[in-house]
């Protein structure tokens, strides 16, 4: 056990680096939902200091329900020490009138966040928000930083928009920025000279240690050719169609949940009917991990638009540490990977890029080196240090990397 700049540092394995601090994670998700970034950060984050992540409040016609199956307002996430979550009790519920009325239970959720942390010992607490819609969390609550994480672009437009002033007025406000993107970041990164750019990540282990074939996946003839995600508007789906009706001897591979809107539900029927795709569904995320490494190669294959241009994806290193080959549309955060990732600009390049991915020399233990090599430089354990670090400096601790 150490000090450093009146914070206790502690083993890892016993809790956190630095109990003193305290970090309260606004957002948007449900613990159990799809994990995202945030999920894999604040866990990681927990490893450093306390950290608890408060999921949204009900909405108000739910406090009935709430108060007849009552859940405990917050525990412990296994395997996370310094990690808890945070739900609001029943009769806090989600309110936007009358607006004095919502401002004091939203004051009160996060005073209660907050005596978490006090109770576990915590004397500085960090505001670490991950939409735009939590900024009056800034005059809500007591803290001693505050950062914003920029995740998305939250306009989720397919097409090019003014920056959202609300966002902006956010962005100037913290005391930090954290963007995770080059396109975001040079859309966003000027506008509060604190800001840094840390990118989406893999949890290494998991997506390169070998596994047994996935028994679903057993079925499926080769040479697969495979998608692993969210299966949503992002997705060039027409495309996987065309390539899966001129290639009829591969096997077209979609493994994940399925985005529930009428259009993305009529282009899989239509992709289920064809004898060389297979859908299989949505899987937990420690399973979803099995697939990348028994495909023969992988899939990125976005529609090129407004939206792409700003996100980063997190299969990106996860494909990478499988070390299979990986095939990808040109978007702005694939390109700084062009020599592990083949990326692709017109449609009809795709087939002749998946051609040459199923060569041997694709699949050479050097080539599946060289990719796993940049997946482990992007593990979240290092990218949640990064975070931790910036918190730490910020908060006036020399903390140790």
């Amino acid at each position: 056990m150490q000090k450093t700049a009146g914070h206790t540092l502690i083993d890892v394995a016993n809790g956190p680096r630095c109990p003193e601090i305290g970090v309260i994670g606004l957002v948007a998700d449900r613990w159990s939902a799809q994990w995202q970034p945030r999920h894999h950060i604040l866990t990681r984050l927990s490893r450093h200091f306390h950290v608890v992540w408060l999921e949204p409040s009900h909405e108000w016609r739910q406090t009935w329900q709430r108060m007849t199956t009552p859940a405990p307002a917050w525990q412990h996430s296994d395997g996370h020490a310094g990690f808890a979550i945070y739900r609001p009790e029943p009769w806090r519920p989600r309110l936007f009138r009358p607006v004095a009325l919502a401002g004091l239970i939203r004051r009160g959720t996060l005073a209660r966040a907050r005596k978490i942390l006090l109770e576990r010992g915590c004397r500085q607490i960090v505001l670490y928000l991950w939409r735009p819609e939590f900024e009056p969390a800034l005059d809500s609550v007591e803290h001693d930083l505050s950062c914003y994480h920029i995740d998305d672009e939250y306009s989720w437009s397919k097409v090019e928009l003014p920056l959202d002033p609300d966002e902006v007025r956010l962005i100037r406000r913290v005391d930090h920025v954290f963007v995770h993107s080059p396109g975001l970041m040079k859309r966003k990164g000027h506008i509060n000279p604190n800001t840094d750019c840390v990118p989406n990540g893999v949890d290494f282990e998991l997506h390169a240690s070998p596994t047994p074939e996935p028994s679903d996946l057993a079925r499926v003839p080769g040479p697969r050719i495979g998608y692993t995600g969210y299966v949503k508007s992002q997705i060039d789906l027409p495309l996987i169609q065309r390539l899966a009706r001129d290639n009829p001897a591969w096997s077209f591979v979609l493994v994940g949940a399925i985005k529930d809107t009428e259009e993305i539900a009529a282009q899989v029927e239509q992709l289920s009917k064809m004898p060389n795709v297979h859908i299989l569904g949505a899987k937990p995320v420690h399973e979803l991990a099995r697939y990348p490494q028994h495909f023969d190669v992988c899939l990125m294959p976005y529609a090129i638009n407004g939206y792409t241009r700003y996100i980063y994806p997190m299969k990106l290193h996860e494909y990478l540490a499988s070390g299979t080959p990986t095939i990808g549309s040109r978007i702005p955060s694939l390109e700084p990977f062009e020599n592990v990732v083949t990326l692709v600009e017109q449609p009809e390049e795709w087939s002749e890029a998946i051609r040459q991915a199923l060569s041997p020399g694709s699949s050479s233990a050097e080539a599946r080196a060289e990719r796993q090599a940049i997946a482990r430089s992007h593990d979240w354990e290092a990218l949640a240090l990064r975070v931790a670090s910036t918190m730490a400096g910020r908060l006036g601790v020399a903390y140790p990397s």
